[in-house]
């Protein structure tokens, strides 16, 4: 489906006159992700790292068919595979790890530096470097333990949604290498369409806790899940109810805002004093001193 769009900005994080700017209405992109018919094959991280031109770096062997143990600055995009005990047996589930592009990013919001995290009208969150300050505190913003600290660079790097591509009509390429159709894209009202009928034949089959992840807590994501045991979130390794972190939505809230004020404040009473007193008058070297008593 070509969903193509511009790049207009929706939010950008740390903005002086709020986090919204004008846009025209256009659809929301999203990645639909089926659980339930991912082999593991890994063409989708092949894909990622060859596009964005990401360095290949070794892989751990932990006992595990998982490339590594987590996300990597120079690997956005990485197959867990979960092995759990259920129903008598064993079961593999294997979920597709990746920033979630959620609607109300906790990256956005902890971050400091104007525009170093934008979120385009499309809803995709991107990284800009030339604005990134290497704070990490979009680390402690994301519920999903998504962004990370690149060590060569001093930038935070993660999933783009290959903004690149959507700009042009183009999928993601981790969309273009999966052979199993487990991977989608399209506007979120289709995937999410999408994702009920599955869930539907899912529950007819037998899986009656089966869900489509799109949590409320971050007014829903920009990658939609299917998950066969959905009310055990956990074992997919996804937060059962992600929220931005309070701390992060009392610094947005109440003291950035503080801080404008008081930094206002400080310049209406400089202004004030200057008004009032005039410049501050500096003496020479040889000005007399007539605080000490004559000679």
């Amino acid at each position: 489906m070509s969903v193509q769009q511009n790049l207009e900005i929706r939010r950008s994080s740390a903005s002086v006159w709020g986090s919204q700017s004008g846009m025209r209405s256009v659809p929301t992109v999203s990645k639909y992700i089926d659980t339930t018919t991912c082999i593991g094959c890994k063409a989708c991280e092949a894909a990622c790292i060859e596009w964005n031109d990401l360095r290949h770096i070794a892989t751990e062997q932990t006992g595990t068919y998982q490339t590594l143990p987590t996300l990597h600055a120079e690997y956005w995009n990485l197959i867990r595979f979960n092995e759990r005990d259920f129903d008598g047996g064993l079961v593999w589930l294997m979920r597709k790890d990746q920033c979630m592009h959620c609607e109300e990013p906790g990256c956005l919001a902890a971050c400091p530096a104007p525009g170093a995290i934008v979120q385009y009208a499309n809803g995709i969150v991107d990284v800009n470097p030339d604005q990134c300050i290497g704070c990490k505190y979009c680390e402690t913003g994301c519920p999903f333990d998504v962004p990370r600290f690149h060590q060569t660079t001093g930038k935070m790097a993660k999933c783009t949604l290959c903004v690149d591509r959507v700009s042009v009509g183009l999928e993601p390429a981790c969309i273009k290498a999966c052979p199993t159709g487990c991977l989608q894209f399209g506007t979120k009202d289709d995937m999410v369409a999408l994702g009920a009928r599955r869930v539907e034949q899912l529950k007819s089959n037998g899986f009656t806790n089966a869900l489509l992840y799109n949590p409320e807590g971050v007014h829903g994501t920009g990658v939609v899940t299917v998950l066969a045991h959905g009310d055990h979130p956990e074992w997919y390794q996804l937060p059962r109810d992600p929220h931005v972190p309070i701390l992060v939505r009392f610094w947005k809230s109440f003291l950035r805002p503080l801080g404008a004020i008081a930094i206002f404040g400080a310049v209406i009473g400089a202004l004030t004093h200057y008004t009032k007193f005039g410049p501050k008058e500096v003496r020479g070297v040889d000005a007399p001193d007539r605080n000490l008593p004559d000679a």
